[in-house]
Protein backbone atom coordinates (compact mmCIF):
# COMPACT_ATOMS: atom_id res chain seq x y z
CA UNK A 1 0.00 0.00 0.00
CA UNK A 2 1.38 3.40 -1.04
CA UNK A 3 0.91 6.68 0.78
CA UNK A 4 -1.68 9.07 -0.59
CA UNK A 5 0.62 12.05 -1.10
CA UNK A 6 1.04 14.11 -4.27
CA UNK A 7 3.79 12.85 -6.53
CA UNK A 8 5.54 16.15 -7.31
CA UNK A 9 8.98 15.76 -8.90
CA UNK A 10 11.91 17.43 -7.17
CA UNK A 11 13.00 19.77 -9.99
CA UNK A 12 15.68 22.45 -9.84
CA UNK A 13 13.33 24.94 -11.53
CA UNK A 14 11.12 24.82 -8.40
CA UNK A 15 13.89 26.61 -6.46
CA UNK A 16 13.96 29.73 -8.63
CA UNK A 17 10.16 29.69 -8.94
CA UNK A 18 9.87 29.61 -5.13
CA UNK A 19 12.48 32.36 -4.69
CA UNK A 20 10.60 34.58 -7.18
CA UNK A 21 7.18 34.00 -5.62
CA UNK A 22 8.13 34.38 -1.95
CA UNK A 23 11.42 36.30 -1.99
CA UNK A 24 11.04 38.15 -5.27
CA UNK A 25 12.44 41.47 -4.02
CA UNK A 26 15.55 39.91 -2.41
CA UNK A 27 18.72 41.10 -4.12
CA UNK A 28 21.35 39.26 -6.15
CA UNK A 29 24.47 41.42 -6.36
CA UNK A 30 27.36 40.73 -8.75
CA UNK A 31 30.75 42.31 -9.33
CA UNK A 32 31.04 42.33 -13.12
CA UNK A 33 34.06 41.20 -15.09
CA UNK A 34 33.54 44.34 -17.22
CA UNK A 35 33.75 46.48 -14.09
CA UNK A 36 31.15 47.85 -11.71
CA UNK A 37 28.38 46.26 -9.68
CA UNK A 38 25.17 44.70 -11.04
CA UNK A 39 22.05 44.51 -8.90
CA UNK A 40 18.74 42.83 -9.47
CA UNK A 41 16.30 40.52 -7.67
CA UNK A 42 15.18 36.91 -7.64
CA UNK A 43 12.15 38.08 -9.63
CA UNK A 44 14.46 39.47 -12.32
CA UNK A 45 16.67 36.38 -12.28
CA UNK A 46 13.66 34.11 -12.76
CA UNK A 47 12.38 36.19 -15.66
CA UNK A 48 15.75 36.22 -17.43
CA UNK A 49 16.26 32.49 -16.78
CA UNK A 50 13.00 31.83 -18.63
CA UNK A 51 14.15 34.08 -21.48
CA UNK A 52 17.41 32.14 -21.64
CA UNK A 53 15.52 28.83 -21.62
CA UNK A 54 13.64 30.04 -24.72
CA UNK A 55 16.94 31.11 -26.25
CA UNK A 56 18.47 27.67 -25.68
CA UNK A 57 15.48 26.12 -27.41
CA UNK A 58 15.97 28.47 -30.37
CA UNK A 59 19.61 27.31 -30.57
CA UNK A 60 18.37 23.75 -30.92
CA UNK A 61 19.30 22.61 -27.42
CA UNK A 62 17.39 19.46 -26.50
CA UNK A 63 16.84 17.66 -23.17
CA UNK A 64 20.05 16.02 -21.88
CA UNK A 65 22.26 18.23 -24.12
CA UNK A 66 25.24 19.51 -22.14
CA UNK A 67 25.68 23.28 -21.76
CA UNK A 68 29.24 24.20 -20.77
CA UNK A 69 30.31 27.25 -18.77
CA UNK A 70 33.72 28.86 -18.29
CA UNK A 71 32.72 31.58 -15.89
CA UNK A 72 33.21 33.27 -12.53
CA UNK A 73 30.53 33.70 -9.89
CA UNK A 74 28.01 36.15 -11.31
CA UNK A 75 24.34 36.71 -12.11
CA UNK A 76 24.64 35.46 -15.70
CA UNK A 77 26.23 32.23 -14.53
CA UNK A 78 23.38 31.88 -12.03
CA UNK A 79 20.83 32.26 -14.86
CA UNK A 80 22.55 29.54 -16.89
CA UNK A 81 22.34 27.18 -13.90
CA UNK A 82 18.55 27.46 -13.93
CA UNK A 83 17.83 27.91 -17.63
CA UNK A 84 19.82 24.82 -18.64
CA UNK A 85 18.81 22.39 -15.89
CA UNK A 86 15.27 23.76 -15.65
CA UNK A 87 14.65 23.18 -19.35
CA UNK A 88 15.93 19.60 -19.21
CA UNK A 89 19.47 20.20 -20.42
CA UNK A 90 22.56 19.55 -18.28
CA UNK A 91 24.56 22.45 -16.81
CA UNK A 92 28.24 21.57 -17.16
CA UNK A 93 30.51 23.90 -15.19
CA UNK A 94 34.13 23.71 -16.38
CA UNK A 95 37.12 24.62 -14.22
CA UNK A 96 39.19 27.13 -16.26
CA UNK A 97 42.15 26.65 -13.92
CA UNK A 98 42.83 23.22 -15.35
CA UNK A 99 45.45 22.78 -18.05
CA UNK A 100 44.08 23.69 -21.52
CA UNK A 101 44.56 20.08 -22.64
CA UNK A 102 42.38 18.92 -19.75
CA UNK A 103 39.70 21.49 -20.60
CA UNK A 104 39.67 20.28 -24.22
CA UNK A 105 39.33 16.71 -22.99
CA UNK A 106 36.46 17.66 -20.65
CA UNK A 107 34.51 19.66 -23.25
CA UNK A 108 34.79 16.83 -25.78
CA UNK A 109 34.13 14.06 -23.28
CA UNK A 110 30.99 15.85 -22.09
CA UNK A 111 29.89 16.48 -25.69
CA UNK A 112 29.10 20.10 -24.84
CA UNK A 113 26.76 21.64 -27.42
CA UNK A 114 27.15 25.26 -26.29
CA UNK A 115 29.78 26.93 -24.13
CA UNK A 116 29.09 30.19 -22.28
CA UNK A 117 32.18 32.08 -21.10
CA UNK A 118 33.24 35.26 -19.34
CA UNK A 119 35.41 37.83 -21.11
CA UNK A 120 38.36 36.77 -18.95
CA UNK A 121 38.50 33.45 -20.75
CA UNK A 122 38.48 34.62 -24.39
CA UNK A 123 42.20 33.76 -24.88
CA UNK A 124 41.52 30.28 -23.48
CA UNK A 125 38.44 29.80 -25.68
CA UNK A 126 40.38 30.83 -28.80
CA UNK A 127 42.84 28.02 -28.02
CA UNK A 128 40.10 25.50 -27.23
CA UNK A 129 37.67 26.09 -30.09
CA UNK A 130 39.71 24.47 -32.92
CA UNK A 131 39.96 21.29 -30.82
CA UNK A 132 36.27 21.20 -29.78
CA UNK A 133 34.33 20.62 -33.01
CA UNK A 134 31.19 19.47 -31.19
CA UNK A 135 30.56 22.93 -29.71
CA UNK A 136 28.03 24.67 -31.98
CA UNK A 137 27.83 27.98 -30.14
CA UNK A 138 30.40 30.00 -28.16
CA UNK A 139 28.55 32.65 -26.16
CA UNK A 140 30.33 35.59 -24.50
CA UNK A 141 28.67 36.44 -21.18
CA UNK A 142 28.59 40.20 -21.72
CA UNK A 143 26.61 42.94 -23.45
CA UNK A 144 27.01 44.37 -26.95
CA UNK A 145 29.15 47.29 -25.76
CA UNK A 146 31.80 44.94 -24.39
CA UNK A 147 31.84 42.31 -27.15
CA UNK A 148 35.47 41.50 -27.99
CA UNK A 149 37.04 41.17 -31.41
CA UNK A 150 37.83 37.58 -32.29
CA UNK A 151 38.37 35.31 -35.26
CA UNK A 152 35.69 33.03 -33.77
CA UNK A 153 31.99 33.45 -34.59
CA UNK A 154 30.89 34.52 -31.11
CA UNK A 155 27.40 35.21 -29.78
CA UNK A 156 26.54 37.95 -27.28
CA UNK A 157 24.80 36.75 -24.12
CA UNK A 158 22.67 39.85 -23.55
CA UNK A 159 21.55 39.97 -27.19
CA UNK A 160 20.64 36.28 -26.96
CA UNK A 161 18.57 36.74 -23.80
CA UNK A 162 16.87 39.96 -24.93
CA UNK A 163 15.82 38.40 -28.24
CA UNK A 164 13.38 36.08 -26.44
CA UNK A 165 10.33 36.50 -24.26
CA UNK A 166 9.93 35.22 -20.73
CA UNK A 167 6.79 33.30 -21.72
CA UNK A 168 8.09 29.90 -20.69
CA UNK A 169 6.68 27.15 -18.48
CA UNK A 170 9.25 24.99 -16.76
CA UNK A 171 8.59 21.38 -17.78
CA UNK A 172 8.00 18.61 -15.26
CA UNK A 173 11.16 16.52 -15.42
CA UNK A 174 11.82 13.08 -13.98
CA UNK A 175 13.55 13.96 -10.71
CA UNK A 176 16.16 11.29 -11.39
CA UNK A 177 17.08 12.90 -14.72
CA UNK A 178 20.55 14.42 -15.05
CA UNK A 179 20.72 18.09 -14.09
CA UNK A 180 24.37 19.11 -13.89
CA UNK A 181 27.85 17.80 -14.51
CA UNK A 182 31.16 18.49 -12.74
CA UNK A 183 34.51 16.89 -13.44
CA UNK A 184 37.04 15.97 -10.79
CA UNK A 185 40.24 18.01 -10.85
CA UNK A 186 42.12 15.08 -12.34
CA UNK A 187 45.37 15.09 -10.34
CA UNK A 188 45.95 11.55 -11.61
CA UNK A 189 44.78 10.53 -15.07
CA UNK A 190 41.98 12.26 -16.95
CA UNK A 191 39.28 14.09 -14.99
CA UNK A 192 36.11 12.06 -14.45
CA UNK A 193 32.57 13.43 -14.69
CA UNK A 194 30.12 13.37 -11.79
CA UNK A 195 26.56 13.59 -13.09
CA UNK A 196 24.08 14.98 -10.56
CA UNK A 197 20.30 14.58 -10.75
CA UNK A 198 17.48 17.02 -9.95
CA UNK A 199 16.59 14.86 -6.95
CA UNK A 200 20.12 14.69 -5.55
CA UNK A 201 20.56 18.44 -5.98
CA UNK A 202 17.33 19.36 -4.19
CA UNK A 203 18.01 16.95 -1.32
CA UNK A 204 21.54 18.29 -0.97
CA UNK A 205 20.22 21.87 -0.88
CA UNK A 206 17.80 20.91 1.90
CA UNK A 207 20.58 19.21 3.86
CA UNK A 208 22.98 22.14 3.49
CA UNK A 209 20.45 24.61 4.91
CA UNK A 210 19.84 22.71 8.16
CA UNK A 211 20.84 24.44 11.43
CA UNK A 212 23.59 21.94 12.17
CA UNK A 213 24.92 22.31 8.63
CA UNK A 214 25.28 25.80 7.08
CA UNK A 215 22.27 27.20 8.96
CA UNK A 216 21.00 29.29 6.03
CA UNK A 217 17.87 31.44 6.17
CA UNK A 218 16.09 34.34 4.50
CA UNK A 219 17.92 36.64 6.93
CA UNK A 220 21.32 35.75 5.49
CA UNK A 221 23.49 37.49 2.93
CA UNK A 222 25.61 34.78 1.32
CA UNK A 223 28.82 35.40 -0.60
CA UNK A 224 30.20 32.21 -2.18
CA UNK A 225 33.93 32.71 -2.67
CA UNK A 226 34.16 29.08 -3.73
CA UNK A 227 33.75 29.21 -7.52
CA UNK A 228 30.57 28.11 -9.25
CA UNK A 229 32.84 25.82 -11.32
CA UNK A 230 33.95 24.02 -8.13
CA UNK A 231 31.20 21.51 -7.29
CA UNK A 232 28.51 24.10 -8.07
CA UNK A 233 29.90 26.51 -5.45
CA UNK A 234 29.21 23.80 -2.85
CA UNK A 235 25.51 23.97 -3.75
CA UNK A 236 25.02 27.56 -2.55
CA UNK A 237 23.34 28.75 -5.80
CA UNK A 238 20.63 26.17 -4.96
CA UNK A 239 20.52 26.53 -1.17
CA UNK A 240 20.23 30.34 -1.17
CA UNK A 241 17.06 30.45 -3.35
CA UNK A 242 15.58 27.59 -1.31
CA UNK A 243 15.55 29.83 1.78
CA UNK A 244 15.44 33.21 0.02
CA UNK A 245 18.87 34.43 1.15
CA UNK A 246 20.46 37.41 -0.57
CA UNK A 247 23.32 36.35 -2.87
CA UNK A 248 26.51 38.32 -3.49
CA UNK A 249 28.74 37.13 -6.34
CA UNK A 250 32.38 38.35 -6.26
CA UNK A 251 33.25 37.84 -9.94
CA UNK A 252 36.92 37.40 -10.77
CA UNK A 253 38.30 39.55 -7.93
CA UNK A 254 39.05 37.21 -5.04
CA UNK A 255 41.86 39.16 -3.41
CA UNK A 256 41.58 40.25 0.22
CA UNK A 257 40.84 43.91 -0.52
CA UNK A 258 38.07 43.17 -3.02
CA UNK A 259 36.40 40.61 -0.79
CA UNK A 260 36.45 42.72 2.36
CA UNK A 261 34.95 45.65 0.41
CA UNK A 262 32.04 43.43 -0.67
CA UNK A 263 31.62 42.02 2.82
CA UNK A 264 31.25 45.53 4.19
CA UNK A 265 29.10 47.19 1.53
CA UNK A 266 26.66 44.28 1.12
CA UNK A 267 26.57 43.33 4.83
CA UNK A 268 27.52 39.70 4.14
CA UNK A 269 26.68 37.32 7.01
CA UNK A 270 27.94 34.01 5.59
CA UNK A 271 30.71 33.08 3.17
CA UNK A 272 32.42 29.92 1.95
CA UNK A 273 35.79 29.08 0.44
CA UNK A 274 39.00 27.06 0.57
CA UNK A 275 41.82 27.82 3.06
CA UNK A 276 44.12 29.39 0.44
CA UNK A 277 41.56 32.14 -0.24
CA UNK A 278 41.14 32.92 3.46
CA UNK A 279 44.90 33.04 3.94
CA UNK A 280 45.11 36.06 1.60
CA UNK A 281 42.05 37.71 3.13
CA UNK A 282 43.32 37.39 6.72
CA UNK A 283 46.73 38.76 5.72
CA UNK A 284 44.98 41.79 4.19
CA UNK A 285 42.84 42.27 7.30
CA UNK A 286 45.84 42.12 9.61
CA UNK A 287 48.03 44.38 7.47
CA UNK A 288 45.35 47.08 7.36
CA UNK A 289 43.97 46.77 10.89
CA UNK A 290 40.49 45.88 9.61
CA UNK A 291 37.54 44.20 11.32
CA UNK A 292 34.54 42.31 9.96
CA UNK A 293 31.21 44.07 10.36
CA UNK A 294 28.29 41.76 9.60
CA UNK A 295 30.13 38.51 8.80
CA UNK A 296 29.28 35.98 11.53
CA UNK A 297 30.32 32.65 10.00
CA UNK A 298 32.33 31.20 7.17
CA UNK A 299 32.44 27.70 5.74
CA UNK A 300 35.96 26.40 5.15
CA UNK A 301 36.49 23.20 3.19
CA UNK A 302 38.16 21.80 0.10
CA UNK A 303 41.17 20.85 2.22
CA UNK A 304 41.86 20.68 5.94
CA UNK A 305 41.62 24.09 7.59
CA UNK A 306 44.72 24.88 9.68
CA UNK A 307 43.77 25.25 13.36
CA UNK A 308 45.66 28.56 13.45
CA UNK A 309 43.25 29.92 10.81
CA UNK A 310 40.22 28.80 12.81
CA UNK A 311 41.59 30.50 15.93
CA UNK A 312 42.33 33.72 14.02
CA UNK A 313 38.79 33.92 12.63
CA UNK A 314 37.11 33.11 15.92
CA UNK A 315 39.34 34.57 18.63
CA UNK A 316 40.56 37.69 16.85
CA UNK A 317 37.64 38.54 14.58
CA UNK A 318 34.64 36.86 16.23
CA UNK A 319 33.67 34.92 13.08
CA UNK A 320 32.47 31.33 13.55
CA UNK A 321 34.27 28.80 11.37
CA UNK A 322 32.18 25.93 10.01
CA UNK A 323 34.90 23.40 9.25
CA UNK A 324 33.36 21.19 6.56
CA UNK A 325 34.29 18.24 4.40
CA UNK A 326 32.99 16.76 1.18
CA UNK A 327 33.89 15.80 -2.38
CA UNK A 328 32.82 16.46 -5.97
CA UNK A 329 31.40 12.93 -5.85
CA UNK A 330 29.27 13.95 -2.83
CA UNK A 331 27.62 17.09 -4.28
CA UNK A 332 29.79 17.92 -2.10
CA UNK A 333 28.62 18.19 1.54
CA UNK A 334 29.36 15.33 3.94
CA UNK A 335 30.19 16.72 7.38
CA UNK A 336 30.11 20.09 9.15
CA UNK A 337 31.73 20.78 12.50
CA UNK A 338 28.93 22.08 14.71
CA UNK A 339 28.82 21.29 18.41
CA UNK A 340 26.29 19.40 20.47
CA UNK A 341 25.06 20.82 23.79
CA UNK A 342 27.53 18.83 25.84
CA UNK A 343 30.45 20.19 23.79
CA UNK A 344 29.54 23.78 24.68
CA UNK A 345 30.52 23.34 28.32
CA UNK A 346 33.89 21.77 27.56
CA UNK A 347 37.02 23.81 28.40
CA UNK A 348 38.09 26.04 25.52
CA UNK A 349 41.20 24.02 24.76
CA UNK A 350 39.11 20.87 24.41
CA UNK A 351 36.53 22.64 22.22
CA UNK A 352 39.30 24.02 20.01
CA UNK A 353 40.72 20.53 19.53
CA UNK A 354 37.27 19.24 18.59
CA UNK A 355 36.74 22.04 16.07
CA UNK A 356 39.92 21.09 14.23
CA UNK A 357 38.14 17.95 13.06
CA UNK A 358 36.03 17.86 9.90
CA UNK A 359 32.79 17.57 11.86
CA UNK A 360 29.55 15.69 12.28
CA UNK A 361 27.86 13.78 9.52
CA UNK A 362 24.60 15.33 8.33
CA UNK A 363 21.43 13.39 7.53
CA UNK A 364 21.65 12.17 3.96
CA UNK A 365 25.19 10.88 4.32
CA UNK A 366 26.34 7.69 5.99
CA UNK A 367 30.00 7.10 6.88
CA UNK A 368 32.13 4.18 7.98
CA UNK A 369 35.83 3.40 8.22
CA UNK A 370 37.33 0.04 7.28
CA UNK A 371 40.69 -1.70 7.45
CA UNK A 372 42.65 -3.06 4.49
CA UNK A 373 40.43 -6.17 4.45
CA UNK A 374 37.21 -4.14 4.35
CA UNK A 375 36.30 -4.89 7.97
CA UNK A 376 34.46 -2.02 9.68
CA UNK A 377 36.47 -0.37 12.45
CA UNK A 378 35.08 0.93 15.76
CA UNK A 379 33.69 4.45 16.10
CA UNK A 380 35.88 5.32 19.06
CA UNK A 381 37.72 8.37 17.70
CA UNK A 382 41.00 6.44 17.82
CA UNK A 383 40.92 3.73 15.16
CA UNK A 384 41.58 5.09 11.69
CA UNK A 385 41.02 3.50 8.32
CA UNK A 386 39.71 4.04 4.80
CA UNK A 387 36.63 6.30 4.78
CA UNK A 388 33.59 5.05 2.82
CA UNK A 389 30.34 6.96 2.18
CA UNK A 390 26.86 6.39 0.80
CA UNK A 391 23.70 8.43 0.43
CA UNK A 392 21.15 9.94 -2.00
CA UNK A 393 23.49 12.69 -3.24
CA UNK A 394 26.62 10.54 -3.60
CA UNK A 395 28.00 9.30 -6.92
CA UNK A 396 27.38 5.64 -7.81
CA UNK A 397 29.43 5.71 -11.03
CA UNK A 398 31.22 8.23 -13.22
CA UNK A 399 29.87 9.76 -16.44
CA UNK A 400 30.10 7.32 -19.36
CA UNK A 401 31.28 4.62 -16.96
CA UNK A 402 34.84 5.94 -16.79
CA UNK A 403 37.00 3.88 -14.45
CA UNK A 404 34.42 1.12 -14.05
CA UNK A 405 32.35 0.59 -10.91
CA UNK A 406 33.95 2.63 -8.10
CA UNK A 407 31.78 1.23 -5.30
CA UNK A 408 32.86 -1.26 -2.65
CA UNK A 409 29.85 -3.29 -1.53
CA UNK A 410 27.59 -0.32 -2.28
CA UNK A 411 29.84 2.24 -0.57
CA UNK A 412 31.91 4.93 -2.29
CA UNK A 413 35.61 4.93 -1.28
CA UNK A 414 36.65 8.53 -0.64
CA UNK A 415 40.40 7.97 -0.73
CA UNK A 416 40.65 9.55 2.72
CA UNK A 417 41.98 8.00 5.90
CA UNK A 418 39.88 9.04 8.90
CA UNK A 419 38.66 8.44 12.44
CA UNK A 420 35.01 8.39 13.57
CA UNK A 421 33.66 8.74 17.09
CA UNK A 422 30.36 7.79 18.70
CA UNK A 423 28.86 11.23 17.89
CA UNK A 424 29.55 10.80 14.18
CA UNK A 425 32.38 13.34 14.33
CA UNK A 426 34.92 12.58 11.65
CA UNK A 427 38.55 13.62 11.34
CA UNK A 428 40.58 13.21 8.17
CA UNK A 429 44.05 12.05 9.14
CA UNK A 430 45.31 11.97 5.56
CA UNK A 431 44.63 11.09 1.97
CA UNK A 432 45.34 7.39 1.53
CA UNK A 433 48.00 8.23 -1.04
CA UNK A 434 49.54 10.98 1.12
CA UNK A 435 49.89 9.16 4.43
CA UNK A 436 53.54 8.64 5.41
CA UNK A 437 54.44 5.08 6.37
CA UNK A 438 57.50 5.13 8.60
CA UNK A 439 58.77 1.87 10.06
CA UNK A 440 55.36 0.27 9.60
CA UNK A 441 53.56 3.10 11.44
CA UNK A 442 51.46 5.86 9.88
CA UNK A 443 52.23 9.57 10.20
CA UNK A 444 49.57 12.14 9.29
CA UNK A 445 50.89 14.77 6.91
CA UNK A 446 47.83 16.92 7.66
CA UNK A 447 48.57 17.04 11.40
CA UNK A 448 52.17 18.04 10.69
CA UNK A 449 51.08 20.75 8.24
CA UNK A 450 48.58 22.14 10.74
CA UNK A 451 51.24 22.22 13.45
CA UNK A 452 53.70 24.01 11.14
CA UNK A 453 51.21 26.67 10.05
CA UNK A 454 50.63 27.54 13.71
CA UNK A 455 54.13 29.07 13.75
CA UNK A 456 53.79 32.88 13.46
CA UNK A 457 56.40 33.04 10.66
CA UNK A 458 54.80 30.35 8.45
CA UNK A 459 52.36 31.29 5.69
CA UNK A 460 51.89 27.81 4.22
CA UNK A 461 53.35 24.34 4.71
CA UNK A 462 53.33 20.95 3.03
CA UNK A 463 54.61 17.59 4.25
CA UNK A 464 55.49 14.63 2.03
CA UNK A 465 57.19 11.32 2.66
CA UNK A 466 60.65 10.77 1.14
CA UNK A 467 62.78 7.65 0.99
CA UNK A 468 64.70 6.57 4.07
CA UNK A 469 66.94 3.45 3.98
CA UNK A 470 65.93 2.30 7.47
CA UNK A 471 62.36 3.56 7.97
CA UNK A 472 61.16 3.34 4.33
CA UNK A 473 59.74 6.87 4.54
CA UNK A 474 60.26 9.92 6.70
CA UNK A 475 58.46 13.27 6.62
CA UNK A 476 59.95 16.23 4.76
CA UNK A 477 58.52 19.68 5.57
CA UNK A 478 58.30 22.43 2.97
CA UNK A 479 57.64 25.94 4.28
CA UNK A 480 56.58 29.22 2.71
CA UNK A 481 57.54 32.00 5.11
CA UNK A 482 55.40 35.08 5.64
CA UNK A 483 56.77 38.23 3.95
CA UNK A 484 59.73 39.59 5.89
CA UNK A 485 59.75 36.71 8.38
CA UNK A 486 62.97 35.09 9.61
CA UNK A 487 62.96 31.37 10.40
CA UNK A 488 65.65 28.70 10.51
CA UNK A 489 65.42 24.95 10.03
CA UNK A 490 66.34 24.35 13.68
CA UNK A 491 63.71 26.81 14.97
CA UNK A 492 61.05 25.19 12.83
CA UNK A 493 61.84 21.66 13.99
CA UNK A 494 61.98 22.72 17.64
CA UNK A 495 58.49 24.23 17.26
CA UNK A 496 57.07 20.70 16.80
CA UNK A 497 58.27 19.56 20.23
CA UNK A 498 55.31 18.93 22.50
CA UNK A 499 52.88 19.39 19.62
CA UNK A 500 53.27 16.02 17.91
CA UNK A 501 54.81 12.66 18.81
CA UNK A 502 58.59 12.91 18.83
CA UNK A 503 59.00 10.29 16.11
CA UNK A 504 56.60 12.25 13.89
CA UNK A 505 58.83 15.36 13.78
CA UNK A 506 60.07 15.89 10.18
CA UNK A 507 63.62 14.90 9.38
CA UNK A 508 64.27 18.01 7.33
CA UNK A 509 62.88 21.43 6.37
CA UNK A 510 63.09 23.10 2.96
CA UNK A 511 62.09 26.75 2.57
CA UNK A 512 60.39 27.53 -0.74
CA UNK A 513 58.94 30.67 -2.34
CA UNK A 514 55.61 28.99 -3.13
CA UNK A 515 53.83 25.64 -3.19
CA UNK A 516 51.93 24.16 -6.15
CA UNK A 517 48.15 23.81 -5.91
CA UNK A 518 45.48 21.94 -7.81
CA UNK A 519 42.84 23.76 -9.83
CA UNK A 520 40.60 23.74 -6.75
CA UNK A 521 43.19 25.21 -4.38
CA UNK A 522 44.45 22.04 -2.71
CA UNK A 523 48.15 21.30 -2.26
CA UNK A 524 49.39 19.41 -5.31
CA UNK A 525 51.14 16.62 -3.45
CA UNK A 526 51.86 14.60 -6.61
CA UNK A 527 54.10 17.39 -7.96
CA UNK A 528 55.69 18.06 -4.57
CA UNK A 529 56.56 14.39 -4.17
CA UNK A 530 57.97 14.27 -7.70
CA UNK A 531 60.03 17.45 -7.21
CA UNK A 532 61.55 16.17 -3.96
CA UNK A 533 61.71 12.42 -4.63
CA UNK A 534 65.52 12.54 -4.66
CA UNK A 535 65.88 14.73 -1.58
CA UNK A 536 68.56 13.39 0.76
CA UNK A 537 67.54 13.49 4.41
CA UNK A 538 70.23 14.39 6.96
CA UNK A 539 71.74 11.26 8.45
CA UNK A 540 69.77 8.92 6.17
Amino acid sequence: MHGLMMNMPLNISSLIRHADRYHGDTEIVSRLVEGGIHRYTYHDAHRRSRQLANALGALGVKPTDRIGTLAWNGHRHFEIYYASSGSGAVCHTINPRLFPEQVVYIVNHADDRCVFFDLTFLPLVEKLAPHCPGVKNWVVMTDKAHMPESSLPLMCYEDLVNAHSDDYEWPDIDENAASSLCYTSGTTGNPKGVLYSHRSTILHAYGACMPDALNLSARDVVLPVVPMFHVNAWGLPYSAPLVGAKLVFPGAQLDGASLTALFDTEKVTCSAGVPTIWLGLLQHMEANGLRFGSLNRTVIGGSACPPAMIRTFEDRYGVQVLHAWGMTEMSPLGTVNTFKNRHLVWPKEQRDALQNKQGRVIFGVDLKIVDDDGKELPRDGKAFGDLLVRGPWICREYFKGEGGNPLRDGWFPTGDVATLDEDGIMQITDRSKDVIKSGGEWISSIDLENAAVAHPSVAEAAVVGVFHPKWDERPLLLVVKKPGAELTREEMLKFFEGRVAKWWIPDDVVFVDSLPHTATGKLLKTKIRDDFKNHKLPGA
